[in-house]
């Protein structure tokens, strides 16, 4: 990629975020956080680290593009350093420890990341010469993908800066929903025979693809039954069934465990979500018993965070419902 291209583009505010194992990100943090927190002051970057009991945490780097790569590269810096303490004393004191990194991207942005016939990606690995693989599946309960980046130092922070810019060119299509790594819990078991685990954070699985209806009238231009529309969400796949079977509101009880989803909505879609007054948030709020809250603008981000709290089957409903909404707005029968 052109140089004068990257550096034209050093100032655009944007969110990265890798996935760790847990004792690289006790290395980054650091003796009473003292790493983490000299990262930040020299980089500029706002860095955060998941919480939780967690093999693998998400550490997310946010801020301009060049103090996001100026972090990215201390953060590889002192994988070096942790590795080439590590090594035996057969290797020898010239050569350079290869170096592993993982980001999570939304899975709308990999095909443009690949390119055509893959060559993007084939670009990025002979002009870096580190190697990249793309996960084939979505991590668990989101719509992200792992991206994994191996080479010397150098060379990873170089595909790195790639595949920012490819980021910034080509941003996320629709709904996106983070991954985030599950802690060690006891499983909640569910109708079905599917097993969740019970976290801070619901995990409850979405339904990817969705029909587009409009939420207001069915196709006979009545209005559509809460049942039926409850029926239509539950033979999406992994919709999780509620314990109760005696009816739609069983998976809707105040009384189920509580948790919640983070939803990233572009700027561009997040009018059809809200409505006129209102009155989408609210309609789907009343129909799927979940809180739904939508978090103010940030300045310079293209996406506004939508946080979505209730039962796991309320949840689920709640992102059914939304991703019907961008669905009818994608196909030009949505109104606002």
């Amino acid at each position: 990629m052109d140089t004068g291209v990257v550096e034209g583009r050093l100032n655009v505010t944007l969110t990265i975020r890798l996935l760790m194992h847990g004792r690289e990100v006790g290395s980054i943090i650091g003796k009473k956080g003292e790493s983490v927190k000299k990262m930040r002051e020299e980089s500029g970057a706002r860095i955060n680290i998941s919480e939780g009991n967690c093999p693998e945490r998400i550490v997310t780097l946010v801020g301009p593009t060049s103090a996001i790569f100026k972090a990215f590269a201390m953060i590889i810096d002192k994988q070096e350093k942790d590795i080439s303490s590590s090594m035996t004393n057969n290797s020898t004191a010239s050569s350079r420890p290869l170096i592993t990194q993982r980001l999570v991207v939304s899975a709308s942005q990999c095909g443009s990341l690949i390119g055509k016939g893959g060559c993007k990606i084939r670009q990025i690995r002979e002009s870096t010469g580190a190697q990249i693989q793309m996960a084939g599946d979505m991590l668990p309960s989101s719509t992200e993908r792992s991206i994994s980046i191996t080479g010397i130092p150098q060379s990873v922070i170089e595909c790195f800066k790639q595949i920012c810019m490819l980021i910034l060119e080509f941003p996320p299509k629709g709904v996106n929903i983070p991954y985030r790594p599950k802690p060690s819990s006891s499983p909640v078991s569910l109708a079905g025979g599917q097993d969740r685990h019970s976290t801070g954070s619901n995990s409850a699985s979405f339904p990817h693809t969705s029909p587009s209806v409009c939420l207001n009238s069915d196709q006979d231009g009545s209005p559509l039954d809460l049942t039926k529309l409850h029926q239509l969400a539950v033979q999406q796949p992994h919709f999780p069934k509620a314990h109760d079977s005696t009816g739609f509101h069983a998976g809707l009880d105040a009384s189920a465990h509580t948790a919640s989803q983070e939803l990233t909505i572009p700027n561009s879609l997040i009018g059809c979500i809200i409505g006129r007054q209102g009155a989408k948030i609210n309609e789907i709020r009343r129909m799927s018993g979940a809180q739904i809250k939508i978090a103010n603008p940030v300045e310079g981000s293209t996406d506004r965070l939508v946080i979505i709290t209730g039962s796991a089957a309320s949840i689920s409903l709640a992102q059914y419902l939304i991703n019907v909404r961008l669905s009818s707005e994608s196909d030009g029968m949505g109104s606002s």
